[in-house]
């Protein structure tokens, strides 16, 4: 049963929104629990998003470019921020 569902989890699609920060927009995406920043990143690349020089955040943290969202505890339903860098 555990193979099982591990390998349904695949499959598994989340409809998060990314809040654009500096254009007060929310942009809703659908993702996969095992997707990294990158890919995060690529996606909203294919929406005419460019966001190589922002940062994801989500609860307050920071994400790691390689970081699946599984392993942020990205929920379905959940809301990240993308903001630019502090320089």
């Amino acid at each position: 049963m555990d193979t099982l569902r591990r390998s349904l989890s695949r499959w598994k699609k989340y409809h998060i929104q990314v809040h654009l920060a500096d254009e007060d927009v929310l942009m809703p995406l659908t993702v996969r629990p095992r997707d990294t920043v990158m890919d995060l990143r690529a996606h909203l690349v294919r929406e005419g998003i460019t966001s190589w020089k922002k940062t994801f955040y989500y609860n307050s943290r920071q994400l790691e470019e390689h970081e699946t969202l599984k392993e942020a505890n990205v929920q379905n339903g959940s809301v990240l921020l993308l903001a630019s860098n502090q320089r």
